[in-house]
This record gives C-alpha cells, sequence and structure tokens, in this order.
C-alpha cells in the first residue's frame, strides 16, 4: 500500500501500567510504518519523555526493535508524568513533537493514558497558535501539522476496557497467575490447608474469575457479582467445608482485588482467610500475587495478538482522514477491530460507576454474555457435590469419548462435560481409549469425584487412540452402545474423531444404535479441524513451541547460528507460522505455500548477507509435511554447506513435547465453555427431537460458539490433506512476512 501525501512521519509511547505484549506492539509499530516510508520515533517514558523531549524522543530503525519479542514490559518505558496534566506540560510536549515534525500518535496505555491523548489531540491546534504567538514556531509550520491524530492500544493486565475482547497482556497475566495457583494447590493438598489468592484487576473480576475457571479453584469473590446473601460467609465455609468432606484435600479461594460484598464494603483476602481459620479451623493461608502477574515474557497469544494490532494501528493512520476522529484497535470476535476510541473508554468508566452504584445484574450484562455465561458454569463447578437428581426427572446416560493424538485441554473438557451433565441429573460415562476402547466395550460410569483434579492436568486421562471404526467394529460400537444404554455421545478430539463421528452418523440406516445425538468438540494441537477456528490444545502447543524457540535462539545467539525447528501440524501451517510471528522466525515453511529449490536458494542468499552484516542468529520454522523431498535434515545441509564459516547451522525437532504440558489458560477456559454446550446440545436433542437427534460438531467461529450438521464434514475438507477448506489465520500470513524482512521494503506490505 502506498503512502498517502499527508503522512510523513509517526511516534509510538506506552504508558501507564506495562503490560507484557507491549513491546511486541512497538516492534510492529515501528516496522509497519518503515515498512510505507514513514519516520518512525519512540517515545521513552510516556508522556515524560513527550515533556521533556531531547533524547527522550529517539528516531527509530529496523533494528531498533530486533530482540523485543520475548521481554516483558515496556523497553520504551513507562512513568507517571504529572507535567502533562497541565497546560504547560502539553505545551511543551507538543513544541518537542512539532520539532520533530510529530502529528501522528499511537498510544499503548490504559484508559487514562488514552484519555490523556485525546485531550492533548483536542488541544493541538490551541497549541500550535500559542507556539506561533510565542514565536516557537512559524505559522507555516503550525498549518503543515495542523491537526494532531491518534490511536489507541489497550495495554492493561485487567482486561478491562471496551472495544477489544482481549487487551494486551491480560493473556499472559493469566498464565503467570495459572503457573501461580497450580504451584500452590500441590502444596495445599500435602498439607490439606487452604490458600486464599487475590489477583489484579480493579473493578473488573475477569482474571479472577477466569483464572478460577482454569485452576479449578473452590470459590471466588468478583467485584460484578458480590455474594447474593448477607451471610454469605457461611454459605462459602458450608461449601468448602462439604468439599472437604467428599475427598478434597485442600480449598482454593480467589479474590479478584475489588472485591465487595452486596453493601459495598471491600472483602479482602485477609478476611475471607480469618473466616476459615476460626469458622473451619482450617490452616489457612494468604498469596498476594501482586505485581508478578504484570511480569514475565509475553505468552504466544500477547506476542501475536500485539503484532496484529501495531499493525493495524500504523494502517489505521494512513488511511484516517486529518483530524478524524480517533479510533481504538482492538479484538472483536477474533479478528482485528476499530473503534471510536472515547466511547470505549466512556463505557470502560461506566462500568465502574454501575458498580459503585450496587447494580450488580447491569455490571454482569455490561460485561457480555460469555462472562456471564462462565460465571454461571463456575458456580456448578465449584460445588461440592452436584444437585441429586430431581423428581420423575428422566436421566439420560450419556458418554464421552477421547479420540484422536492428546491435547492439552481434553481432561478440562471431560471433567467439565462430567460434572455438568451428573449436576443436571443425568448418568455420565467415559469410555477408555478412544474408539479403540469403544470396540473393547472399555467403558465406565463417571461421577462427581471422578474428574477431580482434571481441569489442570495436561494428556487425556480417559485414554485416546487414533483408530477410526470401519467394519466388524460398528457392530461391536453398536453392541456396547444398547448394552449400557448409552443416549448421547461427545466426542473430544481431532481429525480421527471427527471421521469416526462421522461414520456413526452416515451408518445410522444400518446400526439403529447410532441413532442418537452426538457432538464433536475439536480438541488437537494441529488446529486443523472445520467449523472452529482454534482447536482445543493449539494454544498449549504454540505456547510450548515459542518457550523452546526462545532457548534455541538464546543459545544461537551466543555462536552465530541458524536453527532449522520443525514443529507439527501435519498438513496444517498454523503452528509454524503462528509460531514464527510469535518468536521471530525469518522463515517459515509451509504446506499451504510449499517450497522450491529457488525459494531455499534465496533464503540461503538471505542468510549469508545477513551474518555477513553482522547477523548473530537465524531461525527457520519448519512445518512437518512441507515437502517429502526437502527435509529438515536436507534443509540444515545445504544451508550449512553454503554458509561455510560464516555461521552453524542445527536442527531441532521439537517432537511430541508440543502436544505434553498442562493446558494453557485459553485452552482450559475455552474447554470448559465448548463442554457446557455440547452438554447441553445432547440433552436438548435426546429430549426434543426423537427418532432424528441431531449430530454436529462444535467450535469458535469469528468468536462465537457455533454448530454445524456432522453431514456437511466432507464438503468442508481436503479430506487428502486432513485440514479445513477454509484456514482464517492465512490472513496473517503477509504480515508474518512484513514483521520478519530483514529491513524496510518502502511501498510494500
Amino acid at each position: 500500500m502506498s503512502n498517502p501525501q499527508h503522512i510523513h512521519n509517526l511516534a509510538v509511547l506506552t504508558s501507564g501500567g506495562d503490560a507484557p505484549g507491549m513491546n511486541p506492539a512497538v516492534r510492529a509499530v515501528v516496522r509497519t510504518a518503515l515498512n510505507h516510508g514513514l519516520d518512525v520515533y519512540a517515545i521513552y517514558e510516556g508522556y515524560k519523555g513527550m515533556v521533556e523531549g531531547g533524547d527522550k524522543i529517539k528516531k527509530m530503525n529496523w533494528d531498533s526493535v530486533g530482540g523485543m519479542l520475548f521481554k516483558g514490559g515496556t523497553i520504551i518505558g513507562s512513568a507517571r508524568c504529572a507535567e502533562f496534566r497541565t497546560r504547560e506540560g502539553r505545551l511543551q510536549a507538543a513544541h518537542n513533537l512539532i520539532e520533530r515534525g510529530i502529528d501522528n500518535l499511537v498510544v499503548i496505555g490504559g484508559d487514562g493514558s488514552l484519555t490523556g491523548a485525546n485531550l492533548f489531540r483536542k488541544e493541538w491546534p490551541e497549541l500550535l497558535a500559542e507556539l506561533v504567538k510565542k514565536r516557537k514556531i512559524t505559522k507555516k509550520v503550525a498549518e503543515q501539522h495542523a491537526h494532531f491524530n491518534i490511536v489507541g492500544l489497550v495495554g492493561s493486565i485487567d482486561n478491562d476496557m471496551f472495544g477489544t475482547d482481549m487487551t494486551i497482556g491480560a493473556d499472559t497475566a493469566l498464565h503467570r497467575i495459572t503457573e501461580a495457583v497450580d504451584a500452590i494447590t500441590s502444596t495445599a493438598a500435602s498439607h490439606q490447608r487452604s490458600f486464599v489468592v487475590e489477583v489484579m484487576g480493579r473493578n473488573c473480576g475477569y482474571l479472577a474469575l477466569m483464572s478460577a475457571v482454569a485452576t479449578g479453584a473452590d470459590w471466588v469473590l468478583i467485584p460484578e457479582s458480590p455474594p447474593n446473601v448477607e451471610n454469605w460467609e457461611d454459605k462459602m465455609c458450608e461449601v468448602l467445608k462439604a468439599g472437604r468432606e467428599a475427598g478434597r484435600r485442600d480449598s482454593i479461594v480467589i479474590v479478584a482485588e475489588g472485591a465487595r460484598d452486596r453493601n459495598g464494603k471491600p472483602i479482602s483476602a485477609d478476611y475471607v482467610k480469618n473466616v476459615l481459620h476460626e469458622r473451619l479451623g482450617e490452616d489457612t493461608r494468604v498469596t498476594i500475587l501482586g505485581h508478578v502477574q504484570r511480569g514475565g515474557s509475553p505468552s504466544a497469544f500477547d506476542r501475536y495478538m500485539s503484532t496484529l494490532l501495531g499493525h493495524a494501528a500504523v494502517e489505521e493512520i494512513l488511511n484516517s482522514e486529518p483530524g478524524g476522529e480517533p479510533q481504538l484497535i482492538g479484538m472483536r470476535d477474533n479478528r482485528v477491530t476499530h473503534s471510536p476510541l472515547m466511547d470505549c473508554v466512556a463505557q470502560t468508566h461506566g462500568i465502574a460507576d454501575v458498580i459503585a452504584a450496587k447494580d450488580y445484574e447491569k455490571a454482569m450484562d455490561m460485561r457480555g454474555g460469555s462472562f456471564k455465561e462462565m460465571f454461571r458454569t463456575l458456580r456448578t463447578l465449584v460445588r461440592a457435590l452436584p444437585h441429586p437428581p430431581t423428581s420423575g426427572q428422566r436421566r439420560l446416560r450419556l458418554a464421552v469419548v477421547n479420540a484422536g493424538g492428546p491435547a492439552a485441554g481434553m481432561n478440562t473438557a471431560t471433567r467439565t462435560a462430567i460434572r455438568i451433565g451428573v449436576d443436571k441429573g443425568h448418568i455420565m460415562f467415559g469410555v477408555k481409549n478412544g474408539f479403540k476402547g469403544f470396540i473393547n466395550g472399555d467403558i465406565e460410569e463417571m461421577g462427581w469425584m471422578s474428574v477431580a483434579g482434571w481441569a489442570t492436568m495436561g494428556g487425556a486421562n480417559l485414554g485416546t487412540s487414533r483408530k477410526i471404526p470401519h467394519g466388524s467394529d460398528l457392530y461391536a460400537i453398536a453392541r456396547h452402545i444398547e448394552e449400557h444404554q448409552i443416549e448421547g455421545l461427545l466426542v473430544i478430539g481431532g481429525w480421527a474423531g471427527y471421521q469416526s463421528a462421522y461414520t456413526l452418523r452416515k451408518e445410522r440406516w444400518n446400526f439403529p444404535a447410532f441413532n442418537i445425538p452426538i457432538i464433536c468438540l475439536p480438541a488437537t494441537i494441529n488446529n486443523n479441524l472445520p467449523g472452529s477456528e482454534i482447536s482445543i490444545g493449539s494454544d498449549t502447543a504454540l505456547n510450548n513451541i515459542m518457550v523452546s524457540v526462545d532457548k534455541i535462539k538464546q543459545s544461537a545467539v551466543a555462536s552465530q547460528r541458524c536453527f532449522v525447528v520443525e514443529v507439527m501440524g501435519r498438513y496444517c501451517g498454523y503452528l509454524a507460522l503462528l509460531s514464527g510471528l510469535a518468536t521471530g522466525a525469518e522463515r517459515v515453511y509451509m504446506h499451504e505455500e510449499g517450497v522450491t529449490l529457488n525459494d531455499l536458494k534465496t533464503d540461503v542468499e538471505n542468510l549469508i548477507e545477513g551474518f555477513e552484516h553482522g547477523k548473530r542468529l537465524g531461525l527457520i520454522i519448519r512445518n512437518e509435511q512441507v515437502n517429502k523431498f526437502y527435509t529438515t535434515n536436507f534443509m540444515c545441509a545445504l544451508f550449512d554447506q553454503e554458509g561455510g564459516d560464516l555461521f552453524d547451522v542445527r536442527q531441532a525437532i521439537l517432537g511430541h513435547l508440543q502436544q505434553g504440558g498442562d493446558p494453557t489458560p485459553f485452552d482450559r477456559i475455552q474447554a470448559t465453555r465448548l463442554a457446557v454446550k455440547c452438554v447441553d446440545y445432547l440433552i436438548e436433542q435426546a429430549e426434543t427431537t426423537g427418532d432424528d437427534p441431531g449430530a454436529a460438531f462444535i467450535g469458535l467461529q469469528s468468536g462465537k460458539v457455533k454448530l454445524t450438521d456432522l453431514e456437511d464434514l466432507p464438503r468442508m475438507v481436503v479430506d487428502e490433506l486432513q485440514r479445513p477448506k477454509k484456514q482464517w489465520w492465512l490472513n496473517i500470513r503477509p504480515i508474518a512476512k512484513l514483521m520478519a524482512q530483514s529491513g524496510p521494503n518502502v511501498g510494500g506490505a
């Protein structure tokens, strides 16, 4: 895209509390702007640097933002600035910017920082007029920079801003909280202790709620929904005591820093600790996680989301009208969106006002449907024991099976499905070892405590297999369905699971036992399933790859090496592309694009040129099935031979570590969300559709949970390549290529 004539330069600053992901956003802003031929400046120390000027406003080049992706916080700094709150301070800031010809600004910060930027924008004409009057700038200069354009990105771990589903840093903060609570849980269980964990979030309960879901916590207190009874302490203690009697060895209570009771009185972690100690006589400890939630390397999501937002911010400035309404760039329904900046700020302030006014029902409504749904789900999951079946209720017999390769989040989904089904009064079965176990009749009834502790576990405790039934296998499965009187089937898994479910659906005419509701929940690290943009397990795999590659890069820098890293995905390049974007790889090979000998020749030449000019490391990500002839070994040998004494070449085949580990918060939360929907679907279909029950697969499409008829499976996939015909993430490829360049390609992008 060409550069409009009225845009010549741009500055970027970070302000307010730091958030992991700010650095990738700054990197994306700088490189996108340079690629369009703009002069780019970084304003160090936020608004303080804008007021002080001098070397706090630095011109950036392509390499200025190298090596930033993996760093937490913000390397260009953030600081409080009382001077910018004054007219004199803003006048000085305007002068500092005008001296460098800067009249476009990307602000990465919270609502206060964005509000300050908008005030500055509105005052800009008056500030320039005053500078002209004081003869600090000429009238001609003022006319050339008559308008000041701003674009906002939300950098905040609290996830409390309207206009975006996720703020920069929130996912990483959830990682930190989840890791901490997982660790606390193990020591709590060892000593049969209770722990009260306080998390950040100001007036937003997002971190508390989602971390409680992700960690299997036993109680949570959030600002938006205070306990709805006056003697809430008694209710909490009753539930926790019942949990101990049911076999729990620990109790975890998560308290949001803004938690309060129905009367608006704050509820502190220490108060909850004292209640548990005095009323239950339990050994109770408090952990206030504090700023550890802000720290550390950004998660994969925060790296690639921030990159997309930073790129979009520059594009917005290039396409905006001079003096147009400032926009907030956010992520909605898994897509980059633009919203009027001050409308978002006003709505953000509005929910704090609603909470202060004790209108908690409205506060929950303002947080959105998925927030409310997750809160309702958590209220079920934290129960010590399920509700007993109602008198005269038809108790359905529903089964859960894992199928395909193991994926982190399978256990979380299974736990949720079992508990939700049991709590609704139904009988739940677990099929062991996938469809191989189904064929052998390895089926057992599952109760509430059968899945205790599964929320946080990786792998698949039920067992799984890639077996797709056919021939006599179908007769065996039909017989076991009849023996156990199974009336609904949830398949949690990948390609083999979907194909198996489709086979049962297709064979209903031949096997009446298959005439039951069937639903598939996507769980595979490959993210190669139709009807869902993100599969359970793929986020964990992506973070596993990222952590490994970060370590590999440290090794490579020390010894001037190029690494070729092979990742999984089969014929789907999702893991390759997104891990390349998250780790700063200079080249990604994936099956969707293929690779030719000419490509390899060009890449060798680029590597040689880079190392000749001081490059210290090279990183190439290769999808495992990109080409059957140009293997990882072949590429390494080729690069090593041509590189000569300039650089060494090593390979790293990450293998099954990509499938291992405990699931990330995203995978735990989405597994929980989808499993609830799946059980509801099975119950509805079994109770209402009679002889024609539904068969479907579920998934996140444009951020919404949607169902697709299982009959549509063949038309939505490329069967021989085991991937969907439409893959949304391919739209990210041009941005990944831009970021991976060794320098700007003016007019490209």
